[in-house]
């Protein structure tokens, strides 16, 4: 079996990030996203990968390189335009060739990995197999509707009104069957190929489709809250880890994880936390379920439940919280400006103002 992982896309739910930084390299607990796909690829067993990558190509070639960091060879295949899902497995079809696949959308994060679906998929070879979850809001996803026996029998993307709260979590398992329904759908109404519109051709020609419903942890991380909500996730399973410094003036309470050349002075940390190398925490308070990358310098400051990038700066700032701070950010106090009130009143008013 390979895989093919998609690693384009531009985003636009993470902007200002984006503009600078591919959506699937934004870190979580100071890892990028991407690396935990890779990871899980690896878990389960599979070491042939290939990589959909688009306008980001560069800095996606730049943190994977040619994956064997991850016991992984990993070959590059350019879309020109984001033609949709289907369209990239039709440009992945000559280096799949006819091989099994799992396709695996580079900005999802599933906690307990894949290696079960891959094993359950390769021990029963159904032409497809795809993995569902419930959702609080399943116009922002591809939702399937089962029908009474418990099998797929609809699938639509993003709809108005869904017909079931059952979202299609972002990992597709496929035998080269697949490359039939995909050469015959048309595309949609955004101009794509949808991958659900050719899982719904495989349903309707009647092939061997079938689902799992998984309860464990998922999230697409598209958007600044679903990625502050994995760092918390992720934060959570974190041991303990002292390989920098603390001095006597600092208290370290919880799970707490300080890479080497970190340095931590005249501060409180309340974990899960995690503090990247180099990083220099001064009279501050950093909060639970906060990552702080490396480099960062973090002084006479206060954040909590946060994701501070690399080589970022907060100084005498007071209770940042649900953040998102990006790479080389400076965040100080503004410029105090002297209070006034300026009025302009008619005859007999009355005003009444705060002093």
């Amino acid at each position: 079996m390979k895989a093919l992982v998609l690693a384009g896309g531009s985003g636009t739910r993470l902007r200002p990030f984006t503009l600078t930084s591919p959506k699937q390299l934004v870190p979580v607990a100071n890892k990028p996203v991407l690396y935990y796909v890779l990871e899980a690829i690896a878990e389960a067993g599979i070491t042939d990968v290939g990589m959909v990558v688009g306008e980001t190509a560069a800095e996606i070639r730049s943190a994977v390189g040619d994956g064997s960091e991850f016991g992984l060879d990993v070959t590059y295949l350019r879309q020109e335009a984001p033609l949709g899902l289907a369209h990239a497995v039709l440009i992945a079809q000559e280096f799949l060739g006819d091989d099994d696949f799992v396709m695996y959308l580079g900005d999802n994060f599933i906690i307990d990995g894949i290696s079960g679906a891959v094993r359950h998929f390769a021990a029963e070879r159904p032409d497809a197999q795809v993995l569902l979850t419930r959702v609080a809001d399943p116009t922002a996803f591809g939702v399937a509707e089962l029908d009474a026996a418990g099998r797929i029998a609809r699938l639509e993307e993003k709809p108005a009104e869904p017909r079931s709260d059952l979202a299609l979590v972002g990992v597709y398992l496929f035998t080269p069957a697949v490359y039939e329904a995909v050469r015959s759908i048309e595309p949609s109404a955004r101009g794509e190929l949808e991958i659900t519109d050719a899982i719904q051709w495989l349903i309707d020609a009647g092939r061997d489709v079938r689902s799992t419903t998984i309860s464990g942890y998922w999230k697409d991380t598209g958007n600044v809250t679903d990625m502050l909500e994995v760092n918390r996730s992720v934060l959570e399973g974190i041991e303990p880890h002292k390989a920098g410094f603390a001095d006597a003036a600092s208290e370290l309470v919880g799970r707490v994880r300080l890479e080497a050349g970190a340095e931590v002075r005249d501060s409180r940390i309340v974990g899960p936390v995690v503090i990247g190398a180099g990083a220099v925490i001064s009279g501050s308070y950093v909060g639970p379920y906060t990552s702080i990358g490396e480099g960062c310098r973090i002084e006479d400051s206060e954040i909590e439940f946060s994701i501070v990038q690399r080589d970022s700066h907060l100084g005498g700032v007071r209770r940042v919280q649900g953040s998102l701070i990006g790479r080389n950010v400076t965040v100080t106090p503004a410029p105090r400006i002297p209070a006034g009130n300026r009025l302009i009143l008619g005859d007999h008013s009355k005003v009444q103002i705060s002093s």
